[in-house]
């Protein structure tokens, strides 16, 4: 599975790197759980990082890159597991509602093999089997959007950020890092049960 051949799909920000096969760790986030003011100046950044690059007709250096990837994750990373905004997942219904629809075609469009439900966000080692991931996104994000909406009694406001972050796993030790870094985020962020 860690072997095939890569394809490059892009989204609204990020590339999205997809293969036959593959695991991924997707993290989903609410609408609301960054500051509009933080994600502005990442994003001035990031287009600074591209637009210097293009003007001296390069790619980015490894460098800007690492900047650039850190800018989309681990900063982002950082900043959710703060626990800004509505935080509507700490609802155990809403969080109920987002496990059970995770698990609800386990093992027959993918294979779950590790998340977790935070304040702000969701974090998911997934295995598509018979779904493209984008496809399996699109219907937990749908579904889950709808219902929590009406849970919490909102009407027309976005639930989930639009776009995902997805890294594609390399090899089976680096599924395996990424189950125990999910698996231990709850508490890395301070979350108690």
């Amino acid at each position: 599975m860690f072997d095939r051949e890569i394809q490059i799909r892009h989204g609204s920000y990020l590339p999205h790197w997809t293969k036959e096969g593959a695991i991924y760790h997707v993290r989903i986030r609410l609408a609301d759980s960054l500051p509009q003011e933080k994600l502005r100046e990442w994003k001035e950044e990031r287009t600074d990082i591209l637009r210097d690059a293009a003007k001296q007709k390069r790619k980015p250096t490894k460098a800007e890159q690492e900047r650039l990837e850190f800018l989309y994750s681990e900063k982002v990373e950082e900043l959710l597991d703060t626990g800004y905004g509505a935080c509507w997942l700490r609802r155990d219904d809403v969080a109920s509602l987002v496990a059970n629809t995770l698990h609800f075609f386990h093992e027959n469009r993918y294979r779950l093999h590790a998340w977790c439900i935070m304040p702000n966000h969701v974090h998911v080692l997934v295995e598509p089997i018979t779904h493209a991931l984008s496809a399996i996104l699109d219907s937990w994000k749908t579904f889950t959007a709808r219902e929590a909406n009406i849970l919490i009694k909102r009407k027309g406001e976005p639930f989930w950020q639009r776009e995902y972050f997805d890294h594609l796993m390399r090899n089976q030790e680096h599924a395996e890092r990424t189950s125990e870094y999910i698996l231990n985020n709850p508490e890395a962020a301070g979350l108690k049960d």
